[in-house]
């Protein structure tokens, strides 16, 4: 099993924790995880990307070569579209089709869409809508890893069990709600 990720958003969204929460997933699994992250603008609403690499191998690098993610995992379309390059020619983008924009020149919603449309393998989820629905909006990122978790080879137990894990600090409502927008997310697909 191998299993190389990129996420990506903006600054807010929890491309952190969701890449938390597949950490812990996979090392409940007993894989080997290596991850590299640039999140430096994030309280500027900045970028924010990590390279997540997961396999039942040891893994010598945290960086995921060009042409070599299985898939993109992002929280921001047109973010998406920034790692294009990293993609393999099977790979996946998952991504959320609410749109963060944050510069003057943002291109339009439509074309961003049109664009991952164009990549063989995809799946587009309104997760702020799923979130604000659920009465949790700040969980998109749940819904998004939701939606990935079928293309991920870890047991959807892991996830809810590492959910849990991360969120047990803020409290047994927090952890409710980030559990209600992982399944949400997965039952869109």
């Amino acid at each position: 099993m191998k299993k190389d990720i990129i996420l990506s958003g903006v600054g807010g969204q929890g491309i952190l924790s969701i890449a938390s929460v597949i950490g812990l997933a996979a090392m409940d699994c007993g894989l080997h995880l290596k991850q590299s992250e640039v999140h430096g603008m994030s309280q500027r609403g900045g970028d924010v990307q990590s390279h997540l690499r997961i396999s039942d191998q040891p893994i010598n690098s945290d960086l995921i070569p060009l042409n070599g993610a299985d898939m993109i995992i992002s929280v921001e379309p047109m973010e998406a579209l920034r790692y294009l390059p990293w993609l393999s020619k099977e790979g996946w983008i998952i991504t959320n089709t609410s749109t963060f924009e944050n510069i003057p020149n943002y291109p339009a919603k439509e074309d961003i869409i049109a664009e991952i449309e164009k990549i063989k393998n995809h799946v587009l989820s309104d997760a702020d809508g799923i979130a604000a629905s659920l009465m949790s909006p700040r969980s998109g990122n749940m819904v998004v890893l939701g939606a990935a978790s079928h293309y991920l080879d870890i047991p959807y137990e892991k996830f809810v069990e590492a959910v849990k894990q991360l969120f047990a600090a803020k409290g047994s409502d927090i952890v409710e709600k980030n559990i209600q927008a992982l399944e949400a997310g997965r039952k869109k697909i």
